[in-house]
């Protein structure tokens, strides 16, 4: 690699955890991997990755829609919290009425123990649903997009980035790309805004 003047990707050495042990009430395993949809708003995916910029740490909480790929809500944060995750789950529902009947998987973070976040499912007549413990791939569907993402616009690509502001511009920029432009062959050579579009004609 080095006579190729190649060099390897930078990874983080260690993945970023919300799994804070039992804190509040475990939701059976709903999805058991059987990650694809029929139809938007049938299985939704959530979880929480972390960005580390030469010390400065900055976190993103996205919503996938099983059905197409498509990130339905997001929320970048200086700090991994509960108002993080009450604003990613308000921006869904202003998008979103009638949820009724969805599923809404994850790992077992603090954050979809907390009574608070799993009431707000409740309301909604969503069933949670979560990984089991120390399974990262029972919600595979959210690491292959942290992967891609860091993939495409983060590792080895950090010097790009001035300050932490800058990087969660370029997140931001991402996701608008993802949704809209980045095509998938899976979804007919379109991109998963599209993609919904077409199937909804």
């Amino acid at each position: 690699m080095v006579k190729l003047g190649l060099r390897p990707l930078k990874r983080n050495k260690r993945k970023y955890s919300s799994y804070k042990g039992t804190v509040g009430k475990i939701a059976n395993n709903l999805i058991e991997r059987n990650f694809n949809a029929d139809k938007p708003n049938e299985k939704w995916y959530t979880d929480v990755t972390e960005f580390n910029l030469r010390g400065e740490k900055c976190y993103l909480s996205p919503i996938l829609d099983g059905f197409n790929g498509e990130v339905i809500s997001y929320n970048t944060s200086k700090s991994p919290n509960l108002e993080q995750i009450s604003d990613m789950l308000n921006k869904a529902f202003d998008k979103n009425n009638n949820l009724d009947g969805l599923i809404f998987h994850s790992d077992q973070g603090w954050q979809y123990q907390h009574q608070s976040y799993q009431q707000r499912l409740k309301n909604k007549g969503i069933k949670q649903s979560m990984s089991r413990k120390g399974n990262s791939m029972d919600n595979g569907m959210m690491e292959n997009f942290f992967g891609l993402l860091k993939t495409e616009m983060f590792y080895d690509q950090e010097d790009k980035y001035k300050t932490l502001d800058e990087l969660i511009l370029a997140i931001d920029d991402y996701i608008n790309y993802y949704n809209y432009d980045r095509i998938k062959v899976k979804l007919k050579g379109l991109s998963p805004v599209n993609y919904r579009l077409q199937s909804s004609n």
